[in-house]
């Protein structure tokens, strides 16, 4: 327990201007010309990603290797969207890891289902680690990178695991939780958030769980964003003025999130974002204008059951949609921003969170009585 402890405390290291601040951007250096402005739009985008990889916001992969008998993601894995030579060729730097239930967030065995996905997870980069590697933290994300590895950071995972108990959400940080998905409970409803709610909230705050809002009513997206001390991400999330989508997101919840410096991450899938890889793209010039260039992220949504556009059929294929966005004009820092530095930012800014509320000695336990009584 001592060598999680470690890891749990371990600070970002992204520099020390940074570091003190919350919502502080990225040092400029970062994002200064990588490429060539006459060289073609996907020779740009390869030179620009292998600088700035891809965060992707939702992958579906444990749900999809769970059904099969033997796979080998460092050789190649035809039965499934992601690899490690399919992220090596798309410039894939982060993995958010889904822990969602194949029944949906109301299943009987929440909390089972969802520890047996984080084993199966955490056995993938066991198994894998010439191309994988766990991270909990900012410092560790950006340690995989210099590494030549995909950093995985585990969840979303539904809140139904969490079984309306805050010492689960606790257990589930150690194990290395990351992303928490808020709807489909009961404290956090149509209704918005209960009493309990917020002080989950809090508490993933004083942990350093990232909320994600996608699916979740406008009640309670409002009310978490003024809960929240952290920002929170939209994992799947597009643009309902685009398409009417239930999990895309109106223009006065963009706006909302891009205030509150949270993170939109748009998904690459027909369903909600549109057949082809210009429908995606409207999406993120909609949304970067509507929320913010801080304000939007990627979610290649791969082995989650969902049909992709046929330019973007698998992790290999996020130079394509980069190329596409240079060709809109869009500017290489705010390309930074959509594949890496906006979801650094929110990651950084939870840990940040979350020491700052270590140092303060701030329990939960007082809450919880005062809940009680």
């Amino acid at each position: 327990m001592a060598d999680l402890q470690d890891d749990l405390d371990t600070p970002a290291r992204i520099g020390a201007p940074d570091a003190l601040s919350l919502d502080a951007p990225l040092p400029p250096e970062l994002y200064a010309p990588v490429t060539d402005p006459d060289a073609a739009p996907l020779e740009r985008a390869h030179a620009l990603l292998a600088v700035h990889p891809v965060a992707d916001g939702y992958s579906g992969l444990p749900r999809a290797l769970r059904h099969l008998p033997w796979y080998d993601l460092e050789l190649g894995e035809s039965a499934v969207d992601t690899d490690v030579p399919r992220m090596r060729r798309g410039h894939v730097g982060v993995l958010f890891c889904s822990l969602h239930l194949p029944d949906g967030p109301t299943s009987d065995r929440a909390l089972g289902a969802t520890l047996e996905q984080l084993d199966l997870v955490r056995a993938v980069i066991r198994d894998h680690p010439e191309g994988l590697r766990l991270a909990r933290t900012a410092g560790q994300v950006i340690d995989a990178r210099n590494c030549g590895r995909t950093a995985v950071v585990l969840g979303p995972a539904t809140a139904a695991a969490i079984d309306d108990s805050v010492a689960v959400l606790r257990l589930l940080h150690t194990l290395g939780l990351r992303v928490l998905t808020l709807a489909g409970t009961s404290w956090a409803g149509e209704d918005g958030l209960t009493r309990f709610g917020e002080e989950v909230v809090r508490e993933m705050n004083r942990l350093g769980v990232l909320a994600d809002l996608s699916g979740a009513s406008e009640l309670t997206v409002h009310r978490v964003l003024a809960a929240s001390k952290a920002p929170v991400l939209c994992t799947r999330s597009g643009a309902r003025a685009l398409r009417p989508h239930p999990a895309n997101l109106p223009d006065d919840l963009l706006a909302g999130l891009g205030a509150a410096k949270g993170l939109c991450m748009v998904p690459l899938t027909a369903e909600q974002t549109g057949s082809t890889v210009r429908d995606v793209a409207d999406h993120l010039d909609h949304v970067r204008v509507v929320a913010g260039p801080e304000s939007v992220g990627l979610s290649g949504t791969y082995d989650a059951g969902c049909a992709h556009p046929r330019e973007l059929a698998d992790a290999s294929c996020y130079p394509r949609l980069i190329a596409e966005l240079l060709r809109r004009g869009w500017s290489e820092v705010d390309l930074a921003l959509l594949t890496w530095g906006n979801a650094q930012r929110v990651l950084r800014t939870a840990d940040f969170v979350a020491r700052a509320a270590r140092e303060r000695g701030v329990s939960s336990t007082a809450r919880i009585a005062d809940l009680d009584g």
